[in-house]
């Protein structure tokens, strides 16, 4: 009799699947496929099966054990957040004040011309 998987999808809820969470089960796929075509290959060069076997199990579990624990760790998004992080700058630096004092001039252009105030956050 065969098993049947859930995949617990909530509104407004990301899916999951054996607590792989939204993206992760894309890259745990694309993975699994990769593994599949990597089997293919060195079971037609001729390589023996149960040496194609050695390689190719330990590495699916690797891939499983990898992408679950970045679905623990990271959650639905964090994985991508850490990846944007790394393009921001560690600090702005600034030779003069002219960039400033001209952006608090055209405000208060803006202001007089408008009539309407600009709020900072």
């Amino acid at each position: 009799m065969a098993t049947v998987y859930e995949i617990n999808k909530g509104i407004n809820r990301s899916i999951e699947f054996k607590g792989i969470k939204a993206q992760y089960i894309i890259y745990l796929a694309a993975g699994l496929v990769l593994l599949l075509l990597l089997f293919a290959i060195l079971y037609i060069v001729g390589i023996n099966i149960y040496l194609c076997l050695g390689i190719i199990l330990p590495a699916g579990g690797g891939l499983y054990m990898g992408v679950q624990h970045y679905s623990k760790k990271y959650g639905e998004h964090g994985l991508v957040k850490k990846m944007a992080q790394r393009n921001l700058p560690i600090c702005i630096r600034s030779r003069s004040g002219k960039f400033f004092t001209q952006l608090s001039a055209k405000e208060n252009e803006e202001e007089k011309n408008t009539g309407k105030t600009i709020a900072h956050l």
